[in-house]
């Protein structure tokens, strides 16, 4: 069969892992493709890389490990030179104590004490003998599988710091999808050796190493999209998207808008979305019918900044990330750079730290100067005393929105309703973490943007089945596909 020379077009919003994984697999079969990304600068969204003066920093930790073998296979296929092999490590500091993660029983209830330990353990008797009924919040479904005070210690603090709200108001559907399959007891029972038949459904092995592109996960972005633009596709950047016009159950073009004010109509055959999915139901015309407008503005998202800092000096811990439960600063995670890879940082006797706080776009923190931020990094980071003796040379900032969408109780009924309204619309598809709602790791979303794609060839798959479970980033079944 004699493939056109050029099929239709198809219009992508968003250059994130979604976005142009979908832009890469349509233009290689040949569809006319326009990526209109609203970054002026970055593409790969929460999965880019910055650099400034020689240093490169992640916004996050982004580890290249997936189940799905396809995943895996175009990860290499785009980068076959590119990876090193890390060796995984991230731990929980608390009370000036670090404790491995994800958790192991022994190691956790020696660092707490005797005392404390106790206290622990009679916490999750009684959860185990008078369970919460009512499951529907974060600390119910937390507190049901590890005890009150395991809850408290090891998952209040961080969380309510993550998401800016008390976990009562947050989803067990968060907590299912992030912890799912985890209790204290099957903690225990792996920590004391013991491992199901091989063959059934729980057979698992730690994750030890991991694969990481040599400047960042950014890297790989970098490369589809250049690979999109040498194929023949575009991808514009600086394109806000301010409309999606639709025709009866069609959509037939979006406009979008750059920094100088200047307006641009592009029309297609098809559309994929990964923008978030609040704005697209805003920019719809004519508006969508009845209460969807009002399920997507309460949507909520949570806005990230990271802060990273040039030390000077030994490198301060071994860790690739820690996690800080410590109520005491603002701080809620702090990368490595140079142990996630050398080539990230510039000299041998420095590394990066990138300090990561959790914001809404508006607050304090996401108001505050650059000097202010990084001069609060650098006070947390003495206090914690993460880098001792160490000198900090620079520090740079980098602010990202909408980072997390958030699982407040009713966001997926807010989902579904909207979810039931695009449905009508048979060449518009939603993908990727914000597209749809949906705290997809970066393989999950490059998942639904590939049945997107194929759905745009014929095919006829529910992009909203793609799991988002990330137990596998800490546990991977042996033997799965």
């Amino acid at each position: 069969m004699t493939v056109p020379l050029s099929r239709p077009r198809i219009v992508v919003v968003g250059a994130g892992p979604a976005g142009l994984t979908a832009a890469a697999h349509l233009v290689e079969r040949n569809y006319q493709v326009t990526v209109l990304e609203r970054d002026p600068q970055y593409v790969g969204g929460i999965s880019r890389t910055v650099e400034r003066d020689g240093f490169r920093f992640d916004i996050g930790g982004h580890r290249f490990f997936s189940k799905s073998a396809e995943v895996t296979a175009w990860w290499k296929a785009r980068l076959p030179h590119d990876f090193v092999e890390v060796r995984r490590l991230s731990r929980i500091y608390y009370r000036g104590r670090f404790f491995d993660y994800p958790l192991k029983p022994f190691n956790a209830l020696r660092g707490l004490g005797l005392w404390t330990s106790l206290v622990c353990l009679g916490s999750y008797a009684r959860a185990q003998l008078l369970p919460a009924r009512n499951e529907t919040s974060f600390s119910n479904w937390v507190s049901n599988r590890f005890g009150r005070r395991l809850f408290e210690i090891f998952f209040k603090t961080y969380t309510e710091k993550v998401w800016g709200m008390p976990c009562e108001e947050i989803s067990a559907d968060w907590a299912a999808q992030r912890i799912k399959g985890l209790s204290l007891a099957s903690a225990v029972f792996h920590a004391l050796g013991f491992r199901r038949r091989r063959g059934s459904a729980a057979v698992k092995t730690l994750i030890d190493t991991f694969q990481y592109p040599r400047l960042g996960p950014g890297m790989m972005w970098e490369k589809t999209r250049d690979d999109v633009v040498q194929a023949g596709g575009q991808v514009i950047m600086d394109q806000r998207v301010i409309g999606l016009s639709a025709d009866g159950d069609r959509v037939v073009g979006v406009q979008s808008v750059d920094s100088g004010g200047t307006v641009r109509t592009w029309e297609a055959a098809h559309f994929i979305l990964s923008m978030p999915l609040q704005e697209t139901v805003a920019v719809f015309s004519p508006c969508l019918e009845g209460d969807v407008s009002a399920a997507a503005g309460r949507l909520r998202y949570r806005d990230f900044l990271t802060v990273a800092l040039v030390v000077e000096g030994p490198n301060p811990f071994p860790d690739n990330w820690i996690y800080v439960h410590d109520p005491g600063v603002r701080l809620g995670r702090i990368q490595n750079y140079r142990n996630w890879s050398t080539a990230m940082v510039r000299g041998e006797d420095r590394t990066c730290l990138g300090l990561e706080y959790f914001c809404f776009k508006g607050d304090d923190l996401w108001r505050m100067e650059d000097g202010e931020l990084v001069a609060l990094a650098k006070r947390e980071l003495t206090k914690l005393g993460f880098a001792q003796g160490a000198r900090v040379s620079a520090g740079y900032v980098v602010r990202m929105e909408k980072a997390y969408p958030v699982y407040r109780p009713g966001y997926d009924n807010d989902v579904a309703r909207i979810r039931r309204a695009l449905a009508r619309f048979g060449n518009l598809q939603v993908v990727g973490r914000n597209g749809m709602h949906k705290y997809n790791n970066q393989d999950h979303s490059m998942m639904t943007a590939l049945l997107a794609a194929r759905n745009v060839e014929g095919a006829a798959f529910n992009v909203w089945n793609v799991n988002s479970d990330a137990e596998y980033h800490e546990e991977a079944r042996e033997g799965a596909s």
